[in-house]
C-alpha cells in the first residue's frame, strides 16, 4: 500500500425516465455507439454543471468558483467591497488594467473566453489591485492560490497564458445506458386560449424527440493531488465527501420541467485505491437486454465486474456500497444502510489511509 497515493472510485447505476436532459445542436437527446449498439448519453460538461450548482447551493463553501467572461466587473465589484468610496467606473477601470498586467487580454471590458476564479482570488486580486501591484508574476501567483473546490475537481485552462492553468484532480466520464436505446419523439400542440371559437387549430404544433434509459455514471478523484491543491487536510476531505454528495443527488436541468425526470441512484459504488482508478463500464460492452427492467440486471453486472477487476488490481483500501432494494450480489466491502454513513466512513477512511 502507497501511503502518498490515493485515487476513489464512484460508481451509479441510475434509472432516468423519459426525458432529453442533454441535447445536442438539433435538440435531439445526446447519444453514442458502444458495443454496436446506440446507447443514451449524458456528457460530462452536463453533469458537472449540476455538481456545481449543488456545490454553490447545499456546500458549506467560503471560497466557491465563478466562471464567467465577465471577470473585469466581478473583481471592480471586490475592489468596491474592499474601498467603498472608489467609483465603479475607476473600479473597472483598475481591475482591467490590472488584470491585464497579468496578462490577462480583454476586449470591450470582457476576457476572450471563460475564465474559472474563485472568490479568495478575486477577492486577494482585488486586494492588490488598490495596493497597486505591478508585477506579473505576483498577480499570477494570487490567481494560482486559493482555488476553490470545483477549480481543483474539474481544472482551469486558460489558452493564452498556461500558467494559469490548474490540473483537474477529477476524471468524470460521460453517462450512458447499460443497454441499446430507441429514440422516440413527443408530437404536442398547444392550444392558443383567446382563440375564437370557429378556429379548431391549434396554437403551436411540434415534436420533441426524447429517450429512457438506465445509465452507469462513474467518475474519479486523485485525492493526494486533491490535497495539494487545497492545501488543508479538512478542506480536502470535505471536498471529497462533498463530491460524493453533490455526484449522488445531483441532476442536468436540460426540460426537466416537460419530464420531471427527479430520479437518484439505485446503487452506489465508491472505492479507495492505492495503484489506479477504474472505470468499470466494460460490464456493459455487452448490452442487456430485457423486457423486465434493466436496474437489476446492470447492478448485477456493476458487481460482477468488480470481483473480476480485483484479480488484477491490488486490493482496494476501502469499498462500501448502498443499494436501494434487495439485490443478488455478493458482498464486495461495506455495506451501508444510508447516505450519511457512506459519507461519514468514507470521511474516516481518506484520512486513515492517505499521509
Amino acid at each position: 500500500m502507497n501511503k502518498d497515493r490515493l485515487f476513489m472510485d464512484i460508481h451509479v447505476i441510475q434509472t432516468l425516465p423519459p426525458s432529453n436532459i442533454n441535447r445536442d445542436d438539433t435538440g435531439s437527446p445526446k447519444t453514442c455507439q458502444y458495443g454496436g449498439v446506440t446507447r443514451a448519453r449524458v456528457s460530462s460538461q452536463s453533469w458537472k454543471k449540476a455538481v456545481r450548482q449543488y456545490f454553490n447551493d447545499e456546500g458549506n463553501l467560503d471560497n466557491k468558483g465563478i466562471r464567467s467572461r465577465d471577470i473585469v466587473n466581478y473583481i471592480a465589484e471586490k475592489i468596491r467591497e474592499i474601498d467603498e468610496v472608489i467609483s465603479l467606473e475607476e473600479a473597472v477601470k483598475l481591475a482591467e488594467t490590472t488584470l491585464n498586467k497579468a496578462k490577462i487580454s480583454t476586449k470591450d471590458l470582457m476576457l476572450k473566453a471563460l475564465f474559472f476564479i474563485s472568490e479568495k482570488q478575486a477577492y486577494d486580486f482585488a486586494k492588490a489591485c488598490l495596493d497597486g501591484e505591478k508585477d506579473k508574476k505576483k498577480l499570477q501567483e494570487i490567481l494560482n492560490s486559493n482555488p476553490s473546490i470545483d477549480i481543483a475537481l474539474f481544472g482551469r485552462m486558460v489558452a493564452d497564458n498556461p500558467v494559469l492553468n490548474e490540473d483537474a484532480s477529477c476524471q468524470f466520464a460521460h453517462a450512458i445506458s447499460t443497454h441499446k436505446i430507441e429514440r422516440e419523439f413527443d408530437y404536442f400542440t398547444a392550444v392558443d386560449d383567446l382563440q375564437k371559437e370557429d378556429n379548431s387549430g391549434a396554437g403551436m404544433i411540434g415534436t420533441v424527440e426524447y429517450n429512457s434509459s438506465t445509465v452507469y455514471r462513474y467518475a474519479n478523484v486523485n485525492l493526494h493531488e486533491l490535497k495539494r491543491q487545497l492545501d488543508d487536510e479538512e478542506a480536502y476531505v470535505y471536498a471529497a465527501s462533498l463530491f460524493v454528495e453533490a455526484f449522488i443527488k445531483s441532476m442536468p436541468t436540460g426540460k426537466i420541467n416537460a419530464y420531471a425526470n427527479q430520479t437518484l441512484p439505485k446503487a452506489i459504488l465508491v472505492t479507495l485505491r492505492s495503484d489506479r482508478p477504474l472505470n468499470l463500464i466494460t460490464a456493459f460492452e455487452n448490452p442487456i437486454k430485457s423486457n423486465e427492467g434493466y436496474v437489476e440486471k446492470s447492478i448485477e453486472r456493476l458487481f460482477d465486474e468488480y470481483i473480476k477487476f480485483e484479480k488484477i488490481l491490488d486490493k482496494s483500501q476501502y469499498t462500501s456500497y448502498m443499494l436501494l432494494g434487495d439485490f443478488a450480489v455478493e458482498e464486495i466491502g461495506k455495506k451501508e444502510e444510508s447516505i450519511v454513513d457512506l459519507i461519514k466512513n468514507l470521511e474516516a477512511n481518506i484520512k486513515e489511509n492517505l499521509n
